[in-house]
């Protein structure tokens, strides 16, 4: 009765208030571990992530916590940074732990068990049996180029991701292809990539300076994340540029510090917290359910936040 079975409707009510008054006195809990051995489920689920820091890996979880405790489910989160052998290794943990099934957040998929229900989040393979929850990158690419073409920017940088990451080269090739729609060039000079895992700032800052010893002039950086853009905008204080009035610039995520910043972030928003939610149903949907075809990708659609670190373009362009 105490764990909602549907026999308990036949306990008499007297019966049921006297059982239930004793659970509370003696403050009984059910045996989660004889539930799950009986019904042989765990009713827990994994993780997969590069790492659990600020920004974007925290707004994916906190979407897969949302609604996974909704459901009478838990999780298991565990942190790969981007090492193969770390990611064959926490999956057969998991797996270790009795999870039912997987989400991979920016994780390839390809070192995940074929036969393991498994569920991507910004992965953009095309895997027999498993279903990712992806950006609209086109048009997150455009709105940022149009938001900077109409504010009379035309000559514009950009900031890729790392290479491990799951985004960043179809991202960037979004970005070259919003580029050549509007009339723009993004030359080999204005571009940088940010090196190493390391979730900081610093990455932002480092590739920003490249760029301004490169010497190309540019009035806008659109940068791969906001956690790179905040960095990329001390750099260009620190060499003395204004943000907005000498260089604009364009995050990407909305992580919870960009509306803070100073200057707050013009960015694009990326519905972590929903591309978790979406993750987390769909995988126990698969759980619950066999069915003939899953969809191989499920797109969400972006949104531009214009805040105060865009601006018009000003007449002396960034130099270094």
């Amino acid at each position: 009765m105490l764990n909602g079975s549907p026999a308990a409707s036949s306990i008499p009510k007297s019966t049921q208030d006297l059982i239930f008054a004793a659970a509370k006195k003696f403050n009984y809990r059910p045996n989660f571990l004889a539930r799950s051995l009986r019904v042989r489920r765990t009713f827990a689920v994994g993780v997969l992530m590069p790492e659990l820091s600020e920004g974007y890996s925290s707004l994916v979880l906190a979407g897969i916590e949302e609604f996974l405790s909704g459901v009478g489910y838990m999780y298991l989160a565990t942190s790969h940074h981007h090492k193969q052998e770390q990611i064959v290794e926490n999956t057969s943990l998991l797996l270790e732990r009795g999870v039912e099934g997987i989400i991979a957040v920016d994780t390839p998929l390809s070192l995940v068990p074929g036969w393991l229900q498994t569920i991507s989040v910004s992965g953009h393979e095309r895997i027999p049996g498993a279903t990712s929850v992806v950006l609209n990158h086109d048009a997150a690419a455009n709105l940022a180029l149009r938001h900077l073409t109409d504010l009379g920017h035309r000559e514009i940088a950009v900031i890729k991701g790392q290479s491990f990451s799951s985004d960043s080269e179809v991202r960037f090739q979004a970005i070259l292809s919003a580029a050549a729609k509007l009339g723009l060039s993004i030359p080999a000079d204005r571009v940088a990539q940010l090196e190493g895992d390391s979730p900081s700032p610093a990455t932002g800052y480092d590739a920003a300076r490249k760029l301004l010893e490169c010497g190309t002039p540019f009035t806008a950086l659109f940068s791969f994340n906001d956690i790179s853009a905040m960095g990329a905008m001390r750099a260009f204080q620190d060499a003395g540029l204004r943000v907005p009035l000498d260089v604009s610039v364009v995050g990407f995520d909305d992580v919870l510090g960009a509306a803070y910043h100073t200057p707050s972030l013009t960015t694009i928003r990326q519905p972590l917290r929903k591309m978790g939610m979406i993750a987390a149903e769909m995988l126990l949907k698969r759980l619950g359910a066999d069915a003939e075809e899953w969809p191989d990708f499920i797109e969400v659609e972006p949104d531009l936040l214009v805040r105060e670190s865009t601006g018009p373009a000003p007449v002396a362009k960034a130099q270094r």
